[in-house]
């Protein structure tokens, strides 16, 4: 669907996969901060653990970019297609 000029759908998807990049930097900051505090790196632990809480944030704040684009696809005054 097309609002404004933005196909939404593509937006989302967009917005999915950078989530997926996030996700997965999270479980590698998780597994590096065990592996440091296991191995005595006490506060290299602890900072990739920060690290872990921060991409939680972002993960957060992608879902409620989502959800603006939703509600703001239904608040558009109208929509333009264009042939390309």
């Amino acid at each position: 669907m097309c609002t404004n000029g933005v196909n939404t759908g593509q937006l989302e998807m967009m917005i999915d996969q950078i989530d997926d990049h996030i996700k997965l930097e999270r479980r590698h900051a998780h597994d590096l901060g065990h592996l440091a505090s296991d191995a005595g790196f006490t506060t290299v632990g602890e900072k990739l653990h920060n690290v872990m809480h921060l991409l939680d944030e972002v993960r957060a704040a992608l879902d409620e970019a989502k959800e603006a684009m939703e509600d703001d696809a239904e608040d558009a005054a109208g929509f333009t297609v264009q042939l390309v």
